[in-house]
């Protein structure tokens, strides 16, 4: 009787989604011998990745659903000084997902969605270090932690003890005694009461739109093939999953990568698959500091808010906004943090830029990674919440490992995409569905 035959390896993938972890996956599958095609739609705007404060968070192992993050939510609503806001005259962008955040916030699912999170977590900054060094610029990656300060003394002991008896994974966190605070002088107007030094965290010491610009040029050397389209309908395929454009040109490959952020919920629909993400909106400010002294990132837990340094430029961010992708910008967000950073000294030596874009967030707080039933040989990168810098190497390893039919290191049963419903029998893309999906 004769063997059966191998499998056929795969040859051909293409990733539809252009930021970061887009970008990272396009590099790993090509770095693994596959001919990669990068679709990625004309942008106005810098994708979400490119706006956060450049901070590897080793340290968020606990996901926020969780039965204490619904009970301070509360006491961290705009309203009332915090940073969590919702689109109230958008609430059909939202309120869905509400409800699977609530089933996410038992006590059971968020203590296995916190021990999914610390597992992946504790391989970001290898992952991290893996990638740089294969770039051949290890400059890029700052393993110096960060620091936690606090003004008010009434709020910085019990936050000071939060934090000490917090799970933080492979992160460690040490209080600072006073002859151990950092050379401040020209940094803040006054002194922090209380402080903290996480350690086993990182950064990049470039802004996140420029370490995107590195990935994406060494994809150009690597002859990635970049289409410039919008992908707006996935469907089952004789030779695999395709993928049909904007302009009506349709692709096919053996591996089909979708890393579409916010934009996944609407892709996936037109295969019948759910992918319930919602835009959790973040906002920063950057300008000139003049030359101030370089510092890790600096996190102000009484303002939620996070300054980080990149060469001459300092980028506060701050705020969880759930609302609709396109929704108009709230500019009151903005002057909050122009008035935080006049209100704690920090240096000033030109005008604010304004930037607001939106993380791609799941209701349990965990990205999908895996296979996309239904779609033969594609995969989930999406929903990676506010760990979409921290958490996109290390994607595009288990996707890689994926693609090409290795083990990955990791278990991906929690990551599973199709952990939120039942999923419908995926048919042939119909005329119909190949327009641009809703939002």
């Amino acid at each position: 009787m004769p063997e059966p035959l191998a499998p056929t390896p795969p040859r051909t993938a293409i990733v539809v989604g252009g930021g970061l972890v887009g970008l990272c996956c396009a590099r790993a599958l090509r770095a693994a011998g596959l001919e990669v095609t990068l679709v990625s739609e004309p942008r106005y705007a810098a994708p979400a990745s490119s706006g956060n404060a450049g901070h590897i968070a080793t340290e968020q192992v606990m996901p926020l659903a969780s039965p204490s993050a619904l009970a301070s939510a509360p006491g961290r609503l705009f309203l009332r000084g915090g940073a969590l806001d919702f689109g109230w005259t958008r609430p059909g962008a939202w309120v869905p997902w509400l409800r699977h955040y609530l089933q996410a916030c038992r006590p059971a699912r968020a203590q296995a969605g916190q021990q999914a999170l610390r597992d992946l977590l504790a391989e970001a900054l290898p992952a991290w270090r893996r990638m740089t060094a294969e770039l051949g610029r290890p400059d890029l990656l700052d393993e110096g932690g960060h620091l936690m300060f606090w003004h008010d003394p009434q709020r910085a002991g019990p936050g000071m003890a939060h934090w000490l008896a917090a799970d933080t994974g492979t992160a460690t966190v040490r209080k600072l005694d006073e002859d151990e605070f950092p050379n401040l002088d020209g940094v803040l107007a006054h002194r922090p009461c209380g402080a903290l030094k996480l350690e086993g965290t990182g950064r990049v010491t470039i802004s996140p739109g420029t370490v995107m610009n590195i990935l994406s040029d060494t994809l150009y050397g690597a002859q990635v093939r970049r289409v410039a389209a919008r992908a707006v309908g996935l469907a089952r395929d004789d030779a695999g999953t395709a993928v049909h454009l904007t302009g009506g040109e349709v692709l096919v490959a053996d591996r089909v990568v979708i890393a579409t952020g916010v934009g996944s919920k609407a892709l996936l629909r037109t295969a019948g698959l759910s992918a319930p993400v919602v835009a959790e909106r973040g906002y920063h400010i950057e300008w000139d500091h003049g030359g101030m002294p370089a510092l890790p990132p600096m996190v102000f837990e009484e303002r939620s808010m996070i300054v980080s340094r990149f060469g001459a430029r300092l980028r506060t961010s701050s705020f969880v906004e759930f609302t609709a992708p396109d929704a108009p910008a709230d500019p009151r967000k903005w002057r909050y943090l122009e008035e935080n950073v006049r209100d704690l000294g920090l240096p000033v030596a030109s005008g604010f830029s304004h930037w607001m874009g939106s993380r791609p967030t799941l209701p349990d707080y965990l990205p999908a990674i895996g296979p996309l039933p239904g779609l033969p040989g594609a995969i989930a990168a999406y929903g990676h919440q506010h760990l979409g810098l921290t958490l996109a190497p290390l994607t595009a390893e288990l996707v890689c490992a994926l693609a090409t039919d290795i083990a990955p290191p990791i278990a991906l049963a929690p990551f599973r995409p199709e952990r939120f419903s039942r999923i419908r029998h995926v048919q042939p893309l119909q005329p119909a569905l190949a327009q641009p999906p809703p939002t």
